[in-house]
């Protein structure tokens, strides 16, 4: 066709550009080459300005074809389309299975659709394996599987939850059976006071109690309420009233509505008030009202109060003794021993199936430790459960990381016992004094002036029977302790920079008020826990012993 053109027509040279992939050959004549034919991209056929260079040109190129993409491959040159493909990761998990942990050697999470085509080229056919295994043996290496190990149960059963039964203290449920017994049951108003450091067991024996004596209660009216969860001591009069169906009133109505509604006619009363300290306001109007209830006449009103405090009827209501019934009952829970909290953690981790998890010297360590410094249950149980996860942290890591030697790895890994250096491991760090100082420095390293300032404050709260101090008479306290022993001492801004700090480090708490002279501080932790840990060094030691006079 390039010789039927005119021949007296001008033609434009167009620049001549050499493509290695012009592999057509022109129409009508045939393709030496059937591979290459396979290969080009379609027949081209050369235009007017192009006569027959074509020809010449598309035979070297045929020699001179550069590799094509991995898509346009054939044959054995293309690794997209091998079907034996190398191992890849294992099959996903369905959403139904994403809570436990994949174990190597499952069979597939997913099922398969039946019918499902082969693989698609696209995909070059890969396919996902069952089994990391080689040559179709199981897996030798397991992942670690949480749920359903002993050290999941030990950690339940140290929880610190309301027991079947309390050790140590019959005594006391004896004491309050007895009291419901009399009161309740025989329709007499009247009100018990239980005093104990934090730990002891006074919630838990309560609760235990009503739960024993609940057929007996039941012609009865129980009302349970936390003083934490109020926002101000006279919100509790809104909170009973809606306990005991009345319309939440404040003020005066209120009250009036209430005394109205606990000496009508009708069943007694049970009126169990936890943290009762936290109701304390200025006058104690709050406290007065409550222990003053039973004592009205035709009153049907029986209260149980607990709280951590020893002398606060004697302290704080000193008027309830002018009255014609007198100061409440009284019952004090003791701290308990290192033989108690010991007999408590074993019969903890009697609920665990095996072998004990906790070695028997770490078990009595822990008891001896927390006996001496606060006879805490709770800390126990919290010292004891922290220690059993920082060994279940262990043993997950070597799990996941060291295969078992020779045979298959069972369902949960053998447990490694809770040793002493754990468990004094989780005192030292985790539950520990928080007066000591850095982990990496000597215990004693706390500084000088900041115990001067808690024994300071220690002798301040025994003058004054008080639970919080201005920041004022805690300066004129410490300037005095200070000079006694002859000791330089620091101003009041230096002074509320260390109240700060101490409140920074769990130790104190300070209320703000307009004035810095005014703001409040009282202590976070208990008096004998902190007692315990100044007095390791004989300085701090003598000014506790001499007092602020």
């Amino acid at each position: 066709m390039a010789s039927s053109s005119p021949q007296h027509q001008s033609t434009i040279a167009f620049p001549r550009r050499r493509s290695a992939r012009r592999l057509a050959a022109p129409p009508g004549k045939a393709d030496p080459d059937p591979t290459a034919r396979r290969l080009s991209p379609g027949p081209r056929t050369p235009g007017p300005a192009e006569p027959t260079r074509a020809r010449s040109g598309t035979r070297s190129a045929q020699t001179e074809a550069l590799p094509l993409s991995p898509r346009k491959r054939l044959g054995d040159d293309n690794l997209c389309n091998v079907p034996h493909a190398l191992p890849c990761s294992p099959a996903k998990r369905s959403k139904e299975n994403q809570g436990r942990r994949l174990l190597f050697g499952d069979p597939p999470a997913s099922p398969e659709k039946p019918g499902s085509p082969g693989p698609s080229p696209r995909r070059g056919g890969q396919e996902t394996p069952r089994s990391s295994g080689l040559g179709g043996q199981p897996a030798r290496t397991r992942l670690f599987r949480q749920e359903g190990t002993c050290y999941q149960q030990a950690k339940r059963a140290l929880y610190a939850a309301v027991p079947d039964r309390l050790h140590a203290r019959d005594k006391e449920s004896g004491i309050i059976r007895q009291f419901l017994r009399d009161h309740v049951c025989r329709r007499r108003p009247g009100s018990l006071y239980i005093s104990g450091a934090p730990g002891t067991g006074k919630t838990a024996c309560v609760s235990r109690v009503l739960l024993d004596c609940k057929d007996e209660l039941t012609g009865s009216k129980t009302v349970v309420l936390n003083c934490m969860s109020l926002s101000t001591p006279h919100g509790l009069f809104p909170a009973l009233a809606q306990r005991l169906g009345l319309p939440a009133a404040t003020g005066r109505g209120g009250l009036r509505a209430l005394e109205a509604k606990l000496t009508a006619q009708g069943p007694m009363v049970l009126l169990v008030l936890d943290e009762l300290d936290q109701l304390e306001s200025k006058g104690q109007d709050v406290l007065y009202t409550l222990f003053e209830w039973p004592r009205l006449p035709s009153s049907r009103l029986v209260l149980v109060g607990l709280a951590n405090a020893l002398d606060l009827t004697e302290r704080r209501l000193a008027r309830l003794s002018a009255l014609p019934m007198g100061s409440p009952q009284l019952l004090h829970f003791p701290p308990y021993t290192r033989e108690q909290l010991s007999a408590i953690l074993q019969e903890r981790l009697r609920q665990v199936d095996g072998d004990p998890v906790l070695d028997a010297a770490a078990l009595q360590f822990c008891a001896r430790k927390v006996s001496a410094v606060s006879g805490d249950a709770r800390k126990a149980l919290d010292i004891c459960r922290r220690a059993v996860e920082v060994v279940e942290l262990e043993v997950r890591s070597q799990t996941l990381l060291k295969p078992l030697p020779g045979g298959d790895s069972p369902v949960s890994p053998i447990p490694r016992r809770v040793g002493l250096p754990h468990v004094s491991r989780v005192i030292s760090e985790v539950f520990g004094d928080r007066l000591a100082g850095g982990g990496g420095g000597p215990r004693d390293t706390f500084p000088l002036q900041q115990k001067l300032l808690l024994c300071s404050l220690l002798l301040l709260a025994r003058h004054l029977r008080a639970r919080e101090v201005t920041l004022g008479k805690l300066h004129d306290a410490y300037s005095r302790v200070c000079r006694r022993q002859q000791l330089p001492a620091i101003d009041q801004a230096e002074c509320l920079s260390l109240v700060t700090l101490l409140e920074s480090r769990g130790v104190l708490e300070m209320k703000k008020a307009r004035e810095a002279r005014l703001a409040k501080v009282s202590l976070k932790l208990e008096e004998a826990a902190v007692e315990h840990a100044l007095q390791d060094a004989a300085l701090v030691g003598s000014i506790l012993a001499k007092g602020l006079h």
